[in-house]
């Protein structure tokens, strides 16, 4: 499983990302969790707001920082 976290480096990108590392812990399960700070590579999701969280390449969350508990259900959903 691939999870992308895109942002461009702001406070919320940061909590976001290190909220999924979390998520990804406490559910056991074996992801890649990539940061992605490419404003190019961003908008190619068609992402207008950031933070927000790609798992395997849909987009499940713009805009905002979800908490753990949310996180875990946006991936057991998309996996």
């Amino acid at each position: 499983m691939e999870i992308k976290v895109l942002g461009t480096g702001c406070a919320k990108c940061k909590s976001l990302e290190q909220a999924t590392r979390n998520a990804v812990t406490e559910l056991g399960i074996s992801a890649n969790v990539v940061k992605e700070e490419d404003i190019v590579k961003i908008m190619g999701y068609g992402v207008m707001q950031t933070p927000a969280l790609v798992i395997n390449e849909k987009v499940a969350l713009t805009g905002r920082v979800p908490s753990v508990a949310e996180i875990k259900d946006l991936i057991s959903k998309n996996q």
